[in-house]
């Protein structure tokens, strides 16, 4: 860690000055940026990648450890016929404009919420005919060029490939991780041991062909995203968890605020948002629950946090209700950090239809239920003669006809069609019968929340970012810290980088993720080290080599304590651990 430290700018506002630092310190950039980059494609650094994969783990810890959610990981790639199926073919389609001077194509939405102030909620109610008129009515120009724009066009964000070399064997990169989840259900339900409730998550990569990303990590072309599905019983949708989580209060806004053109949200706790039937499903409130918790544990206060509820128009194909947990950064007000959506039984039942493939789950009753039905059963006695080798087939045909169906053309007109087979009433026997009815079977319906990770990411580094006597410290959690010791000799001679070496590896022997630096002054390398979001750092210095104790020092107070080597690891995994706070890891050095 021997970059230059440079002063913060206060003149910078903090999404400019955290691009800069990123780039320079490490955590992320323009991804091909000697080939002049390529809009929405990031690089992660050292120090992002190690802070990326430290927030994933968080959604891990919180969902797959504490709550028993499975985790599963599949193909980036999916053959065209699970998106036909899932909608996203049709749906996935956002209204561009192209200028007609530069060529430059645009999101139309994006356009007018920039440029006339129509948010993109009012865009979504409009047609293509509407969005040009009003386009044209504020007289909107190419924002490369200034030159004027041409037909507006519905434009698929989907990347679009050939799976092999057949150009038919259509695919497609996966715009949300949640389609591999619910295509694989079968099998996971057998994982789960045929048992609902059970939850999903898959954590990996997904691609949307944005028209013009101009946001940095808010909105890229190629992302993660942690899609979890959680599957249970209509019949049965209580959440057994709701008590840890039913006194939290949930800021929400909901639509008929928004409709007054209103921004004022109204704090509810998550019994009273179901007792008001606010929100329907008492599994989505208490993912929206945990997502709460999961961003304050990510740096960001409660009252920088909120839950939008999505209008008719806004919601996705699949929904039939929806709220967006949003954060409030700097420079681009409220974003959205995850979704959380009721998509009840329709991606298993479009699945279903289209693959052919049973999706239903058996459920078995506590006391069978004796049923009377009516039954229609072919006189094969009489089909024989009639329809000779094809009697078989005209069976199996009337079989799959609902049985009132035929009764009812029976009694009206004393036969029945089938294809092109008239079946009189002398074929069939028609009887009601009382069955013994042990179970039933049903599509699982599904609540999902939703994260991205790159904006759960960006969200952190805005929090974390702090100016403290001019210089940036960088003070994430300590569960989240890309670094979490700095091992620094005071002196690079007299033995103190050899003892240093072994401090560093002793730790690292530990598990810790420990940084080795020994380049410039002391101060210049806690000031580095702050800048990067280093939680401790540990010098060693003359007093070292008598009395074997080291220096501990705190990012975000700069206070310093005295600490034994042989203390030193036992003292460490408490203090990440969340069991002990700075003071007590050793004796407080008085400045």
């Amino acid at each position: 860690m021997n970059d230059e430290v440079k002063c913060a700018k206060p003149e910078c506002d903090r999404f400019t000055a955290i691009n800069e630092l990123a780039r320079r310190r490490g955590f992320f950039w323009p991804s091909f940026e000697i080939y002049g980059g390529s809009g929405g494609f990031v690089t992660y650094g050292p120090l992002g990648t190690r802070l990326k994969q430290n927030i994933e783990a968080k959604l891990r810890e919180l969902f797959v450890k504490k709550i028993g959610i499975y985790e599963m990981e599949s193909s980036v790639i999916a053959p065209g016929k699970v998106f036909e199926a899932s909608g996203h073919v049709d749906h996935f389609k956002e209204p561009m404009v192209e200028c007609q001077n530069c060529r430059g194509r645009f999101r139309a939405d994006h356009l007018l919420e920039e440029k006339a102030d129509i948010s993109s909620a009012e865009a979504e109610k409009m047609s293509l005919t509407e969005i040009k008129e009003e386009i044209e009515r504020h007289g909107i120009l190419c924002p490369d060029c200034g030159g004027k724009f041409g037909e507006l066009q519905r434009f698929l964000t989907m990347f679009e490939t050939t799976i092999g070399p057949y150009s038919g064997a259509v695919g497609y990169g996966r715009p949300e991780a949640a389609q591999n989840i619910f295509v694989e259900f079968n099998r996971l339900y057998t994982v789960a041991r045929e048992r609902l409730p059970f939850g999903v998550i898959q954590i990996g990569h997904a691609l949307r062909n944005e028209i013009s990303p101009r946001q940095g990590l808010i909105r890229l072309r190629e992302f993660t995203i942690a899609d979890l599905e959680f599957f249970f019983d209509p019949q049965e949708p209580c959440c057994h968890l709701l008590k840890e989580v039913e006194n939290e209060v949930l800021p929400i806004l909901l639509c008929e605020t928004r409709l007054k053109e209103c921004e004022d949200t109204t704090d509810l706790t998550v019994r009273e948002a179901l007792d008001r039937k606010i929100i329907r499903s008492e599994w989505q409130v208490f993912f929206m629950a945990m997502a709460k918790k999961l961003l304050i544990e990510l740096g960001v206060p409660a009252e920088k946090q909120r839950f939008i509820e999505k209008l008719t128009w806004e919601k996705a194909h699949y929904s039939s209700q929806s709220f967006d947990q949003e954060v409030l950064v700097d420079r681009w007000g409220w974003i959205e950090v995850s979704g959380h959506a009721y998509r009840t039984d329709y991606d298993l039942s479009c699945h279903m239809k289209a693959s052919g493939v049973d999706m239903s789950v058996y459920k078995e009753y506590a006391n069978p239920v004796e049923k009377e039905e009516l039954v229609v059963k072919p006189i094969m006695a009489k089909l024989g003669p009639v329809y000779k080798n094809e009697a078989s087939k005209v069976a199996a045909l009337l079989a799959k006809v609902p049985v009132q169906e035929v009764a009812d053309a029976m009694q009206k007109q004393g036969y029945f069609m089938v294809e092109n087979y008239e079946i009189k009433t002398d074929q069939v026997d028609i009887s009601r019968q009382k069955t013994i009815v042990r179970g039933t079977r049903f599509i699982p319906h599904v609540v999902e929340p939703s994260f991205g990770s790159d904006r759960l990411f960006y969200v952190a580094l805005e929090y974390a970012y702090g100016i403290k006597d001019n210089r940036v410290v960088m003070s994430f959690p300590r569960s989240i810290a890309p670094v979490q010791v700095g091992v620094y000799p005071l002196m690079s001679k007299d033995g103190l980088d050899t003892k240093a070496s072994e401090v560093q590896r002793l730790l690292a022997n530990e598990g810790f993720m420990v940084e080795f630096d020994e380049t410039g002054s002391i101060g210049r390398r806690y000031a580095r080290a702050d800048e990067a979001g280093v939680q401790l750092g540990i010098t060693i210095d003359y007093e070292t080599l008598s009395d074997d104790t080291v220096t501990i020092r705190d990012r975000d107070s700069w206070q310093q304590v005295r600490c034994a080597i042989k203390d030193l690891p036992k003292q460490l995994h408490k203090y990440f651990e969340g069991k002990v706070n700075f003071e007590q890891l050793g004796s407080i050095i008085k400045s």
